[in-house]
């Protein structure tokens, strides 16, 4: 485990390049314990995985014409896991094959991950960095993946612009957020958060939820295709996550950069 997570300095937010708000990282950094309890404050990430998961896969495999099965489908493709968090998705990636990179900015939440995922042998490059970092540093992956994190930074226009340029040309790019509707208003603040307590309040704001029309034009500013849409939602008499038509709240998009010319 890294020993920048036991510095006293750790405690208070950081602004590091690239483009975050430093009282969101703090609000995760603040539950970075609790990143791998399914009970716990994290409980709707650990319910939404196999959903979010699901799309990834199949959305890489159809893109890199991989064939479907298998217990490693994404067998040497390299993916950046940006906000990754205490790596509950980096984690499962490299189970199937790819070669992964977690960032995030909490250096709580990368101690977390590394250390969760090192007594299992998985080799998984975390570092404390931003995607504008990368992009600096002229680093490319054949895939990004970018999972409710969206919604949490200030800018969603540069954000996009920097996740895109840090895909390889022909490679692709992966998102979930949530809509900005009444709906998502009830149901993702309201209800997760005041009502059932699936979510600390406060962890959404809803004027930073991203419309699938807003995303799809910042898409294309980024220089990517048209992207893919797909819903999911939440059925609580089987209490589980589906992926559905419905975009009204959460939603997924898979966009390709095109091939760089010959």
């Amino acid at each position: 485990m890294s020993q920048a997570a036991d510095s006293p300095a750790r405690d208070a937010p950081k602004p590091g390049p690239g483009n975050i708000d430093p009282a969101e990282v703090e609000r995760f950094q603040k539950l970075a314990k609790a990143w791998w309890d399914p009970t716990g404050k994290f409980r709707p990430l650990h319910q939404i995985g196999p959903v979010r998961l699901t799309f990834i896969r199949d959305e890489l495999q159809r893109h890199f014409g991989r064939e479907a099965g298998g217990l490693r489908p994404l067998e040497g493709l390299s993916v950046l896991d940006v906000g990754c968090g205490g790596g509950l998705v980096s984690e499962p990636l490299a189970r199937m094959g790819a070669r992964v990179t977690g960032i995030d900015p909490g250096e709580r939440n990368i101690a977390i991950a590394r250390g969760h995922a090192e007594p299992q042998g998985l080799a998984i490059d975390y570092r404390i960095a931003t995607v504008e970092e990368l992009g600096a540093g002229g680093e490319h992956y054949d895939a990004v993946a970018c999972l409710e994190v969206v919604e949490h930074v200030p800018d969603v226009a540069a954000f996009v612009e920097a996740l895109a340029g840090v895909v390889r040309p022909g490679g692709i790019l992966v998102l979930s957020t949530i809509n900005r509707t009444a709906k998502s208003y009830a149901l993702a603040i309201v209800a997760a958060e005041y009502v059932l307590g699936w979510l600390p309040r406060g962890t959404h704001q809803w004027e930073r939820f991203v419309t699938p029309d807003e995303m799809t034009r910042h898409i294309a500013a980024a220089g990517l295709a048209p992207p893919r849409y797909q819903g999911f939602v939440y059925y609580p008499l089987r209490d589980a996550w589906s992926l559905a038509d419905d975009t009204g709240v959460n939603y997924l998009a898979s966009a390709v950069k095109p091939p760089a010319l010959p």
